[in-house]
């Protein structure tokens, strides 16, 4: 995939809309985690410095009209705190409150928009919308991975509707470049990991690295449908019935294709699911009919390490436990220590994403050391079930509309 690059847009005096996502937890009118607010301030502050009108896009939760606790007021402050500038704010995203906001700023300043969703056709990609909030800029960047598989206007239609020169912003081009390297030209051996709770929702994700990888470690509940395919008893773990079909479909799949496929041999198992519960570790072909099995055991994680040392690029999506509560973290851990060993050392490019992984990741504290890190979460899904996404889609130089137009 073709993008064009920030580094050669003239955004002098150019009003520059910047989609990003700024929806942030809020507790007390205060936003309590600023992550995604820290990923984009660079690209924020790079367009103040060559003189750009700065004007921030983002939704915020998922109001029913115009909601004042929804509104991005309390973020707009976080935001000028973050980037060390002062944030305008206009308290709607298009008509009159909106333009003649847009209409007194300098060159280097920034304004904030208020909550696209607070009109419903932000969410139907409605194109006169999207043509209101196009009418606002003269430039397009694309700064929101985390939501850019919404088809909403300020996202998709934006673009579609308008000549707006259209970029990936620089934490845009990050993750674009990280999934390129992960799937387009990977070194390999390449393994994926997949964890979580439930197959149902990863069914895509592991048909189509079936096609991409060598070998594929499936940890978490999900394993646990898989190992009953296998005929092991399961006691009271998790395990959806309903799709055994389907795990017996990826595992005939993969010996078709020549993939390795990694299960647990061990489990850490408790006789109900809460911290600190008297816990045992067998084998799981040693499960008893009460047990649940809520971590990988001792085995299971020095031959998910065993692999990743043959292993030269990883995509790893889910927990391997219930990472959640101790002592059912431990797999998880331990794994990823090995990771970033692995990776810090130059055995490894490590890649790693989605909501329950990043804050598994966190709790191992090695977020900063594997080699990307995507904190979004259908986004990042989609993009390894091998989806073009269609905030990434309106970037391609390939297309028609305004973002292939000089």
């Amino acid at each position: 995939m073709s993008f064009r690059s920030l580094d050669d847009a003239d955004v002098t005096g150019k009003r520059v809309l910047v989609r990003v996502d700024l929806n942030v937890p809020i507790a007390d009118g205060k936003v309590t985690d600023t992550t995604r607010i820290e990923e984009v301030g660079p690209t924020i502050v790079e367009l103040t410095q060559k003189g750009a009108k700065v004007i921030l896009l983002s939704h915020l939760n998922r109001p029913k009209g115009r909601d004042p606790k929804q509104s991005l007021r309390p973020v707009a402050a976080e935001v000028a705190r973050i980037v060390k500038r002062p944030v305008a704010f206009a308290e709607d995203c298009v008509g009159p409150k909106a333009e003649s906001a847009v209409a007194a700023m300098k060159n280097g300043e920034i304004l904030c928009l208020e909550n696209t969703r607070f009109h419903p056709e932000e969410e139907k990609n409605d194109k006169e919308f999207a043509k209101k909030l196009a009418a606002l800029g003269d430039i397009f960047v694309e700064e929101a991975f985390s939501a850019a598989h919404r088809e909403h206007a300020s996202i998709a239609g934006i673009v579609t509707v308008s000549n707006l020169p259209a970029y990936p912003g620089r934490a845009m081009r990050a993750e674009l470049n990280a999934l390129a390297r992960a799937f387009e030209h990977p070194e390999h051996p390449v393994a994926a990991i997949v964890g979580g709770a439930k197959i149902s929702t990863k069914l895509e994700l592991l048909g189509h690295l079936l096609h991409k990888v060598e070998t594929l470690i499936i940890g978490g509940g999900m394993a646990n449908t898989f190992l009953a395919v296998q005929g092991k008893a399961i006691g009271k773990s998790l395990c959806e019935t309903d799709l055994i079909s389907n795990a017996r479909d990826i595992l005939a799949k993969a010996k078709s294709l020549g993939r390795e496929i990694v299960l647990p041999v061990d489990a850490v198992v408790a006789q109900k699911f809460a911290a600190h519960v008297p816990t045992r570790v067998i084998s799981v072909d040693a499960v008893g009919p009460t047990e649940m099995m809520l971590d990988i055991g001792p085995r299971s994680i020095e031959r998910v390490i065993s692999v990743l040392a043959r292993t030269k690029t990883l995509v790893w999506n889910g927990p391997f436990g219930a990472f959640e509560v101790e002592p059912f973290d431990n797999g998880t851990i331990e794994v990823a220590e090995a990771v970033a060993e692995l990776t810090q050392a130059g055995k490894l490019i490590s890649f790693a994403g989605g909501g329950d992984t990043v804050a598994a990741l966190n709790v191992a504290g090695v977020t900063g050391r594997l080699t990307h890190v995507s904190t979004a979460g259908g986004a990042f899904l989609e993009s390894l079930e091998g989806k073009t996404l269609p905030g990434v889609e309106v970037l391609l130089v390939s297309k028609t509309h305004g973002a292939t137009r000089k």
